[in-house]
């Protein structure tokens, strides 16, 4: 049985995952209206990502015996002034996301919750790639700076993205 203050943490952890899938599909959406077909496809995949995430989590509380609480999410924002804009955004995202990671598996250790700890591990390597990926991207769309042909050759490039994980 899953303690219920670590419970709670994933549950939470749920909406959190799940807020950034709607902010990368709303960002994605974004994109494609600017026909910026690449970065709206890396973004799509990073929406997918993040509700296997959130999938994880949904599925080790069950995998303990515990109850999953979905909690409603916030309209994300649909409008970003530059493609730096929004991978910044994406960036601050994934922090939150890390903090928010490193917290439960706090909890978890205070509570010696074993099981926990071990799954966790995964997302805390996972939260370190997460974070590198969206930097990459700011520096190269900082480079790019304000040229067209810079900005659409990094569409192109960040179009090649390749889907799924694990």
């Amino acid at each position: 049985m899953q303690n219920s203050s670590v419970q709670d943490a994933m549950n939470e952890q749920i909406k959190m995952e799940l807020t950034s899938a709607y902010a990368y599909l709303a960002i994605s959406a974004c994109f494609e209206e600017q026909n910026l077909s690449g970065f709206a496809r890396w973004m799509r995949l990073q929406a997918e990502e993040e509700l296997d995430h959130a999938m994880k989590f949904f599925d080790f509380i069950h995998d303990r015996g515990g109850r999953v609480a979905l909690q409603a999410l916030d309209q994300p924002k649909a409008q970003y002034e530059s493609a730096l804009a929004a991978f910044e955004t994406a960036l601050h995202h994934e922090q939150r996301v890390s903090a928010a990671i490193n917290a439960i598996y706090t909890l978890a250790v205070r509570e010696n919750d074993f099981a926990s700890q071990s799954f966790l591990d995964w997302f805390v390597d996972e939260q370190v790639e997460e974070e590198k990926n969206a930097a990459f991207a700011i520096e190269q769309l900082r480079m790019a700076g304000d040229n067209p042909a810079a900005l659409l050759m990094l569409d192109r490039e960040f179009g090649k993205r390749e889907g799924g994980e694990d």
